[in-house]
């Protein structure tokens, strides 16, 4: 396994070294399920499903666990205010969540765990640390993880405990504590709170406590890969080591993984700000899914990404070109001697499309290697260089590397079954047309095919047809 990446903590770029051979133990933050998530978040999490999808296609064993945070503060405030429970309004969202992923043909998790089915967990989690003094209670039943006693807190960050601010989620916990820096692993009951009643007194879980029992639970105290969004760094993330180091004795997770902020308008795509667009809105809106994917995931993940209507366009475009290859391929027909140089144009793009995504995942790099092929691929295509046995062993190829990317369209074993109502009969007419040499016929039902996102053209291998994807 050549795999190399940049770790946040230190900073280095080095190789892949599964904590098991063979088998490599992933955890992502997923969604906090008091909303629908915006492409801002997804492209968070198609950075780690195109890390799961490299690893597989590369032959080793991935366990890849998401969670979902079904508790916390925003859920309670907003089931309340829907005059519904938390458990609904996380079902509600949860499931908008999955519908919305599997449009993106984001990869499934292996484990989805929701939080408040882990709290004896965190319960478990929280006693031991208020046996080792990492962990104080307060009057009101809340528990404190204390920095002081964690010298190796800000590591993550980069940041001098002394010299810590609150954040937004810190200020949100009102419950009295020592320190100002420490952070909530229990809050105490509230009147109109969620509260479980457990070994540690009644109350419920802070939100970082649960992403260490739940990547426990599954991936044991010591894990291969954690990935996130830069803005998770601080204080989740640290947050995340400090307890779960403290209360294990035991490095947390071999390498972090960072992801950039998708922009829009030049400024971070965030609820708070206003500036989002979701997964749902758009596709109703005619945007394609494969290109919204795409757009999302072409961008090195530690690069920021400027999400606009130009860069759909782009991805757009990317998306229309292989299909118009694949189509080729597909429908291609020369009985002749296979070209026996293609063979190298094929090992040539894998080698430059593995060796890219090698280093530290830079999709930009492969998906040039990609592109290369596409050119020359058209090229012989149009010259009729390439026997039927090519074009099915190009077609082979180019569905490998996409279980990677995750962007071909998908094989059916009727195409027609992918033709918008009535396509099939303005087709069938064109062809007769064609056949009767009714020129002005033939290029009027291609207008009409066309207008309703069927793109028509004529090769010697007869009509071929492919579908558009839509942008607006």
């Amino acid at each position: 396994m050549t795999l190399r990446l940049r770790d946040t903590l230190t900073g280095a770029v080095r190789p892949l070294e599964p904590l098991e051979p063979g088998h490599v133990r992933i955890y992502s933050c997923g969604p906090t399920v008091y909303g629908p998530a915006h492409i801002g978040n997804f492209r968070s999490f198609l950075f780690a499903d195109l890390l799961v999808r490299y690893l597989r296609y590369r032959g080793l064993r991935v366990t890849w666990v998401m969670n979902i945070t079904d508790v916390d503060d925003k859920i309670i405030r907003g089931a309340s205010e829907a005059g519904v429970t938390i458990a609904e309004m996380a079902t509600t969202w949860l499931e908008r969540f999955q519908g919305d992923a599997t449009a993106l043909r984001m990869t499934q998790p292996d484990v989805l765990p929701r939080a408040t089915e882990h709290i004896d967990g965190m319960v478990g989690l929280i006693q031991t640390l208020l046996d080792a003094g990492h962990a104080y209670r307060t009057d009101d039943g809340s528990i404190f993880f204390r920095i002081a006693s964690w010298p190796a807190y800000g590591r993550l960050a980069r940041l001098d405990p002394s010299q810590l601010r609150t954040t937004e989620r810190v200020e949100a916990d009102e419950y009295g504590k020592t320190d100002a820096r420490d952070f909530a692993l229990w809050k105490g009951p509230k009147p109109g709170e969620p509260s479980w009643d457990t070994a540690i007194g009644a109350g419920r879980p802070g939100w970082h406590i649960e992403c260490s029992a739940m990547s426990m639970a599954y991936l044991g105290p010591s894990f291969d890969i954690h990935t996130g969004g830069v803005d998770l760094i601080f204080p989740h993330h640290e947050d995340e080591i400090a307890q779960s180091e403290a209360a294990t004795g035991e490095p947390f997770v071999r390498t972090w993984l960072h992801c950039a902020h998708l922009r829009l308008g030049g400024a971070k795509m965030a609820k708070s700000v206003g500036n989002i667009s979701r997964v749902m809105d758009l596709l109703e809106a005619g945007v394609s899914a494969r290109a919204l994917r795409y757009a999302l995931i072409s961008v090195h993940y530690r690069q920021g990404l400027e999400y606009s209507e130009a860069s759909l366009d782009a991805a757009t475009a990317a998306i229309e070109r292989l299909d118009a290859l694949v189509a080729g391929l597909e429908a291609y027909r020369e009985e002749r001697e296979d070209a026996v140089d293609l063979d190298a144009v094929l090992v040539a793009a894998r080698s430059g499309f593995e060796a890219a995504l090698d280093d530290d995942l830079n999709v930009s790099a492969a998906l040039a290697a990609v592109f290369a092929m596409v050119r020359e691929l058209n090229r012989r295509l149009a010259d009729r260089a390439i026997s039927t046995g090519n074009a099915t062993r190009a077609l082979a190829f180019l569905r490998d590397l996409d279980a990677v990317l995750g962007i071909l369209p998908d094989q059916a074993d009727n195409p027609s079954d992918d033709l918008p109502a009535g396509a099939r009969e303005l087709l069938d007419a064109r062809e007769a047309a064609r056949a009767g040499r009714d020129w002005s016929a033939s290029d009027r039902l291609r207008d009409e095919l066309l207008a309703i996102g069927v793109a028509v053209e004529d090769t010697r291998d007869g009509q071929r047809w492919r579908r558009l994807e839509a942008v607006r």
